[in-house]
């Protein structure tokens, strides 16, 4: 194996765009890799990569994206395609959320700024199909980041996640365009986070540290496969995000095991830490006894005790469905299905009151046409049928944690 470092810091002489942008070049085992850092809302960006297509020539282009993002990006029609019954149906209504939430973020910038959101890729694909070359997409599926950053951390980090996607909504502060220049320094999904990544280790792993190494994977598999046909790949063009340049300049000097299985690796979801249902369950039981005893006491104490589980559990998932903007009936929904939970532990009871919600509140082929500019402001979640039934889902699971709490303090406590 051969690693060559070539003037990672230089650009061509005269060029005014990539004079500002992070370049380094890697060659390894006879093919070049010129890195490309670029941010993800930045005209410079969009010119960087549209001018060094123009300055030099290469014989793929690997960009930053995975299949569904680039389908999107390709197709801006595809969530017509989103089946919400089955997204209810299937518990990813939450994964959903959240991916909005990362594209409003971007895209709420790029609004800012007049540029579209991944700019700098499409002007990648679109250099890249002009000169007929392969288009190597690199990039692990943004659903399995975060999962594979949800499950890495503890409960409190968590909450800082959904902090850092619940921010990216509600802050409505405009940025400099100098800042957004900095997001060269990061990634855009660290970004979201701010500090937050940066201090969490784990958190940091999987949005950044493994991500490089699954993108280089790709790069090596895809110029492995280039080797073994009639046109071998001896340079690659990669446009990243700037945050990802260092890490997988490293990876691909560095880097010895087999692609595919490392890929496979990164992209396994870890199993998820047991203490969230052992303490729900222990809860749930707690609870149990407590009103058994209370009716071993007296039937009068402890149908009192039955009802506070039913209402406070009730009334805090139709809370929950009400503040997402839910039908009145997706709210009755909540207050049914939220009291006897304990007997349906795979069922959110999110799912009932989201079902509901689709069911009266069809989504239209507006909503489907609105919906990447609707989450831009965070009153857009409400007024778009799509993401007004995804709150549904997380506020009614939100009230109903919350109403399960309340019911235990209350219950024990007349226990006591």
């Amino acid at each position: 194996m051969q690693v060559l470092n070539e003037n990672p810091d230089s650009p061509p002489q005269g060029s005014e765009s990539l004079a500002a942008q992070p370049i380094a070049h890697v060659t390894r085992d006879g093919v070049e890799y010129v890195l490309l850092g670029t941010a993800h809302v930045s005209r410079a960006s969009v010119e960087a990569v549209r001018e060094i297509l123009d300055r030099e020539t290469f014989d793929a282009v690997a960009i930053e994206l995975c299949e569904p993002r680039y389908k999107s990006m390709r197709d801006p029609e595809s969530f017509r395609n989103l089946d919400l019954f089955q997204v209810i149906r299937q518990g990813k209504a939450g994964l959903v959320a959240a991916n909005l939430a990362l594209s409003s973020f971007q895209r709420r910038i790029a609004e800012q700024f007049g540029i579209e959101p991944g700019a700098e890729m499409k002007a990648a694909i679109d250099g890249a199909e002009a000169r007929d070359l392969p288009i190597w997409l690199i990039d692990r599926e943004v659903g399995i980041t975060l999962k594979r950053a949800i499950r890495s951390v503890g409960f409190l980090d968590r909450i800082g996640i959904m902090a850092g996607l619940a921010g990216s909504l509600i802050s409505r502060e405009d940025v400099e365009e100098s800042e957004i220049e900095k997001l060269k320094e990061g990634d855009m999904l660290g970004s979201m986070f701010n500090e937050f990544a940066r201090e969490s280790p784990p958190l940091f792993e999987a949005l950044i540290s493994e991500r490089d190494r699954y993108m280089t994977a790709r790069l090596r598999e895809e110029t492995s496969d280039a080797a073994n046909t009639d046109t071998p790949v001896k340079r690659v063009l990669v446009v990243i995000g700037a945050g990802h340049l260092a890490g997988i300049e490293q990876a691909i000097e560095s880097q010895t095991d087999a692609p595919a299985p490392m890929q496979e690796e990164l992209s396994a979801l870890p199993p998820g830490s047991p203490w969230p249902k052992r303490i729900g369950f222990a809860v749930f039981a707690a609870i149990a006894v407590a009103i058994a005893v209370l009716f071993y006491r007296g039937a009068d104490s402890g149908a009192d005790a039955l009802w506070t589980w039913v209402l406070c559990t009730g009334i805090g998932a139709a809370i929950g469905a009400a503040a997402a903007g839910g039908h009145p009936l997706s709210a009755l929904a909540a207050f049914i299905v939220a009291p006897l939970k304990p007997f349906r532990p795979g069922i959110p009871v999110g799912a009932a009151s989201a079902g509901v919600e689709v069911w009266i509140h069809r989504p239209r082929v507006a909503d489907f046409d609105s919906l990447r500019d609707d989450v831009i402001h965070w009153t857009g979640w409400w007024r778009n049928r799509i993401s007004r039934t995804l709150l549904v889902f997380v506020f009614s699971n939100l009230g109903m944690m919350f109403g399960t709490w309340v019911a235990g303090f209350r219950i024990i406590k007349s226990l006591l």
